[in-house]
Formats: structure tokens, C-alpha cells, sequence
């Protein structure tokens, strides 16, 4: 009689208290399995970013407006590379012509050219040269043909203003300046020749 008082008062703990065990036993299962899964690689570990060129142009023309939609520059080259690790595009014979706020253009050619990839910054290789032509200005005088020549140029469309860290040759009209450091600025006309600077200066024609 007591054995079968004991086995029932048994019985009924186990079932009051089972739902509870099963609950711990599937919660704990479920740890185990999490912790102990295979992780798979993201997305970008699965395809990193390669440092091959992802596509190629020839005989190209890529173009760059402003918010406004006005033309702000113009690439030309022989052949272009675009690489995606550095979202630059490297040109062969580029030729670019970029233009200021009054629309008037600069030309700079070279080599090789490398390219972000808005197009805002253009690094000049091999023979560069950029060129802005004679312009007339608002007195009704001349400003002068300008041009920076060297082996390698730095310029900076949206800020009209080129740069470099070896010798380059700066010729205004007539005259000729080099230096072994070089900055320009378009917007306030000033032009940085550092480091063993030489000059030329032809004197203005008179006028009778």
C-alpha cells in the first residue's frame, strides 16, 4: 500500500515537473547547436574585391556634368582599365578637357592618366601637359596662354587647381619659370614654384 502510494505521488511530480525538463533539455540543445554550427563566409569574404582590372574600354569618351548638367570635364583615351578595388579608371593616351564655371576649357594630355571615380582628380604621367588658352577678360585686355609641362601632374577638376611634387616647367605667354615643386590655382591666379626656381621674363610689347 505504501509502495503504491509512493508510486503514485511519484508519478504525479514527474508529470508536474516534465514540461519543464523538456523546455531546459530543448533550450540547451538548441545552445549547443548554435554554438556549435559551421559559420559560412559573408558576402564580401566569399567575393572579395579583385585587384584585376573588371573591365576595359578602347577608343573611349567618358563625360562628367555638374548638378546643374553642365559639362564639367571630358576623357578621352587609346584604351582604359577600370580597377574596382581602387574605383579608379587608368587611361592610355589620355587626352582630358575640363571646364571652369564660365565654360572656358583647359586641356591636359600625357602618357598615362589615372582617374577617380567622379573624375574629380586626374594624375598625369609621362610628358604631361596642361594647357589653358589665351582668354579675354572683362577690361577688355588678354590673359596670357598658360602651360605646366613635366613628367608627372596632379590636377583637380572641382578645385581648378594643379599640383606637383617634380620639376615642372611653367610658361606664361613668352615667359618660362621652373621649380622643383609645383601648385597652381585657377580661382585666385596664383601659381607656387618651390625649389631651385629659374625665370624668364620677355618684357611686354609697347604700344606706340
Amino acid at each position: 500500500m505504501n509502495r503504491a502510494r509512493l508510486l503514485r505521488y511519484g508519478m504525479d511530480q514527474l508529470s508536474t515537473w516534465l514540461p519543464a525538463l523538456l523546455m531546459m533539455l530543448f533550450a540547451l540543445g538548441t545552445w549547443w547547436l548554435v554554438r556549435n554550427a559551421p559559420k559560412f563566409p559573408d558576402a564580401a569574404q566569399q567575393a572579395p574585391v579583385s585587384p584585376e582590372p573588371d573591365y576595359f574600354m578602347r577608343q573611349f569618351s567618358v563625360r562628367s556634368f555638374d548638378a546643374d548638367g553642365r559639362l564639367k570635364s571630358e576623357l578621352t583615351g587609346a584604351e582604359g582599365h577600370h580597377f574596382p578595388v581602387s574605383d579608379t579608371l587608368e587611361v592610355r593616351q589620355p587626352r582630358m578637357r575640363s571646364y571652369d564655371q564660365q565654360a572656358r576649357p583647359t586641356l591636359a594630355t600625357a602618357r598615362r592618366a589615372v582617374s577617380n571615380g567622379d573624375g574629380s582628380e586626374v594624375r598625369l604621367y609621362g610628358d604631361a601637359r596642361v594647357v589653358r588658352e589665351a582668354m579675354p577678360r572683362a577690361d577688355g585686355g588678354i590673359t596670357p596662354r598658360m602651360e605646366f609641362h613635366g613628367e608627372f601632374l596632379h590636377a583637380f577638376v572641382d578645385e581648378e587647381r594643379v599640383s606637383s611634387d617634380q620639376p615642372v616647367e611653367l610658361r606664361r605667354g613668352s615667359s618660362r619659370f621652373t621649380g622643383n615643386q609645383f601648385d597652381y590655382d585657377h580661382k585666385n591666379g596664383v601659381a607656387q614654384l618651390k625649389g631651385q626656381v629659374r625665370g624668364v621674363i620677355e618684357p611686354r610689347a609697347q604700344t606706340r
